[in-house]
């Protein structure tokens, strides 16, 4: 009974935490529901029609709703070398390499080109200059954009990244049960937190939306690409909902290491961050491959479901800890961890 009016408070601020925390989750979820409820799944195209448009401004705003980029557009170059042709002179070239920044100068249709019915033309500088056809421009170049820099550089070597972090995290692991060491790991033996878990669903969920975007409307993604943005606002639908998620995995990854770096060792904390990275990256490549057979939205809800029972358990049934040693308690009463008793 010596622990009784501490234990007293414990509970009361753990039922008062619960409550807030489901209320909040809620008004999370339906707030989120009424913002994209209106929105669609693509871009809007501006009114073309208005008289007091100007005649390049029409056709910039056509190239930009039609090729997802347009004039003036700033693109820089990725490959080891791109060839620009010197149109209409023939057999002539300007060749430039990666790291060379162009401008988009001007657009050309040819239906019958075997090769490309679009070219574009790029201008180095006011001597370097030249025509490419739209297929190789795509390959060899990307927007100078930071976001689409990283969109490309995430998209080109996620792999390597994967199977580098992969092999620490089991390197890692072997050299911990080798020790004899117990080693934390998410949902099977996880730290007294929900936030781990949810960080993985975070991921799950946006692979999954990216995926999706892939497959169902591969035009918005690619307007996204040349034209990115961090704001989940006047975006489609579907966009919105991805930033959304990017930004909320964020705001839920601070979250974690708050609450591991309280409950965890420096050294242990590290443990379990590699062990998390390895989930979440996981959970991007699975997701990815499932989405595209369509399989992957019945994992997606299995793992949702998993995540409810998870903190339905954790805020619910668990519902009080004890006032000496913090350990969950279904009930008030005798603690099975310390023996105290929790009224």
């Amino acid at each position: 009974m010596k622990y009784g009016s501490g234990i007293r408070s414990s509970i009361g601020l753990r039922r008062v935490y619960s409550f807030f925390s489901l209320r909040r989750s809620a008004l999370i979820c339906i707030s989120l529901f009424l913002c994209f409820c209106f929105l669609s799944c693509r871009y809007s195209r501006p009114d073309l029609d208005d008289e007091g448009m100007s005649a390049g401004t029409r056709d910039s705003l056509t190239y930009l709703y039609d090729r997802h980029y347009t004039l003036n557009t700033n693109l820089e170059v990725v490959q080891d070398s791109a060839v620009l042709a010197c149109l209409p002179v023939k057999d002539c070239y300007n060749t430039l390499y990666k790291g060379d920044r162009v401008v988009v100068a001007e657009f050309a249709i040819h239906p019958a080109d075997s090769v490309d019915s679009v070219w574009v033309k790029l201008a180095h500088t006011q001597e370097i200059q030249g025509w490419i056809g739209e297929r190789e421009m795509m390959q060899a170049f990307v927007p100078t954009d930071s976001i689409s820099q990283f969109i490309y550089l995430f998209s080109d070597t996620h792999a390597s990244y994967f199977v580098i972090i992969f092999a620490l995290f089991v390197g890692a692991w072997m050299l911990r049960l080798f020790r004899r060491k117990q080693l934390k790991m998410v949902y099977f033996n996880d730290i007294d937190s929900v936030y781990p878990l949810l960080l993985c669903l975070l991921m799950a969920f946006s692979a999954t939306v990216y995926e999706s975007m892939q497959v169902f409307v591969p035009e918005t993604w690619e307007h996204f690409y040349f034209n990115p943005t961090l704001s989940p606002f006047k975006v489609p639908f579907i966009l919105s909902v991805f930033l959304l998620g990017i930004w909320l995995f964020i705001i839920v990854l601070l979250a974690v290491l708050d609450d591991l770096f309280r409950q965890l060792s420096p050294a242990a904390a590290m443990f379990y961050l590699l062990g998390l990275a390895s989930c979440c990256i996981f959970c991007y490549f699975f997701f990815i491959l499932t989405t595209q057979i369509y399989i992957g939205y019945v994992f997606l809800a299995a793992f949702i479901w998993i995540f409810l029972k998870k903190m339905h358990t954790t805020l619910v049934v668990y519902r009080y800890r004890c006032g000496n040693c913090g350990q969950k308690l279904k009930e008030k009463g005798s603690c099975p961890s310390c023996g105290a008793i929790n009224e």
